[in-house]
């Protein structure tokens, strides 16, 4: 009871402290919104109100993250932060154009760019911050911004390895902050019923899952090019080696038509198999009911250069590989009533009526974002509640996808216990759940 009592006084003084701030600032520009809300009509949305965001890593994703926060929610964002100067100077332009066009604010000035995250994190009107810089900077940053008083919306792959997950999630639970994973495939109407059919029994008993993403992590390799000076490369690789620049790694703007490739490598990312993994695997956990817990043996191909094969089995005997089965990214649920191929561009069974099975009264209903993954996080930092993919679930993804990496890593099969969350019997594949972290 006195924990939940200091939790309630948390979370009011941090309001005090938000509206406090907006109220003073809104005092010096004139003050119209310290008025009653209902002189403002229906809808309106007082600044008090509104989640007061900074963003942490402004590369390639973080422009549709942009879009979709100021098109699609109430939140407002105040400010951003990168180790490149050209991606902090392109985000600002960015979020003000954005302004124009989404709010109707044609001279929005509103956000303040800072070379290290830590300054921004600084911040006390700072609710909440969004992270999508690369894989190894996730868990560190997201741990900072919690034990700083901030929510936090993560990009997935949740963490690049498993013990800063479980390190993730503890603090999580320790500090009380409202997590959530960037899996927005679970806010997916069709994915949600894929799953809602299966968990119903429509598909009867689940025998098999295929599931299709691309390759495991492979050690850096690419050619050393002139290092630009707009970039605090140090601080770019943080935690991870010390790796030689290369355009292709970490371009130092964002109208390049390609993703970087920092994904591909296991210094930094996870290859596809974690990038896409995040989102496919995730969704098996989801139609399995597995959000907790996770496979509990893999057994990798023989042939040690193969990157599909992985053969995966949950305790209650489904097996799940990593096989393409010719339909792009996408999984494909083996039952023995009938088949279900479900991804972003389709979801189909045999028999096709299986698809057209009332729900509307079925015995699992599976939590309903309402198709915006963003504004149910905002709604859950308001009301702390949990949102629709919360820590323990996009840390448990990740896990299966880390996981993956390390058996294709060492070849031979590997038992994992989801409730120690350790390996039996295998010390190398142990070491392998986290990593020493470069001094920087």
């Amino acid at each position: 009871m006195e924990d939940q009592k200091l939790k309630n006084k948390k979370v009011l003084d941090q309001n005090i402290s938000r509206r406090g701030f907006i109220t003073k600032t809104a005092l010096a520009a004139g003050a119209i919104s310290i008025l009653p809300r209902h002189v403002f009509g229906r809808g309106f949305i007082a600044p008090s109100d509104k989640m007061n965001l900074g963003f942490i890593g402004l590369g390639k994703q973080s422009q549709g993250l942009a879009k979709n926060f100021i098109g699609n929610t109430t939140a407002q964002v105040v400010a951003a932060s990168d180790v490149w100067s050209t991606k902090n100077q392109w985000f600002k332009g960015h979020v003000e154009k954005l302004y124009a066009e989404k709010r109707n604010v044609s001279a929005y000035n509103g956000i303040s760019t800072y070379l290290n995250y830590k300054e921004l994190l600084e911040r006390s009107d700072i609710d909440g911050v969004v992270i999508a810089t690369p894989d190894h900077w996730h868990a560190i940053q997201a741990i900072d911004a919690m034990k700083s008083g901030k929510d936090v919306y993560c990009e997935k792959p949740l963490t690049h390895t498993i013990e800063e997950g479980i390190a993730l999630v503890k603090t999580t639970k320790k500090t009380g902050q409202i997590l959530q994973t960037g899996s927005m495939q679970r806010s997916w109407d069709s994915f949600r019923k894929a799953c809602e059919l299966i968990r119903n029994g429509h598909l009867g008993d689940i025998q098999k899952v295929l599931v299709n993403v691309g390759d495991p992590a492979v050690p850096y390799n690419l050619k050393a090019e002139a290092m630009p000076s707009e970039v605090n490369w140090n601080s770019w690789c943080g935690p991870a080696p010390m790796l030689a620049y290369n355009h292709r790694l970490a371009p130092s703007r964002n109208d390049v038509d390609f993703w970087p490739d920092w994904r591909l490598y296991e210094e930094v990312g996870g290859g596809i198999l974690c990038d896409w993994g995040a989102h496919m695997f995730d969704i098996v956990q989801w139609a399995l009911d597995m959000d907790s817990s996770g496979p509990v043996k893999y057994i990798p191909p023989t042939d040690r250069n193969a990157v599909r094969g992985l053969k995966m089995y949950y305790e209650n005997g489904i097996e799940m590989i990593h096989e393409d089965f010719g339909r792009g990214w996408g999984v494909r649920f083996i039952g023995s009533e009938g088949t279900m191929d479900v991804s972003r561009s389709y979801l189909e069974t045999t028999p096709e009526n299986l698809l057209t099975a009332d729900l509307s009264n079925a015995k699992v209903k599976l939590y309903n974002s309402k198709g915006n993954h963003l504004q149910d996080w905002v709604n859950a930092t308001k009301t702390r509640t949990q949102p629709i993919c919360g820590v323990e679930t996009g840390h448990r993804s990740a896990t299966v996808c880390n996981i993956a990496n390390i058996a294709y890593n060492l070849g031979r099969p590997l038992e994992w216990d989801p409730k120690k969350e350790k390996f039996m019997g295998d010390s190398d594949a142990n070491k392998m759940r986290g990593r020493k972290e470069r001094k920087f």
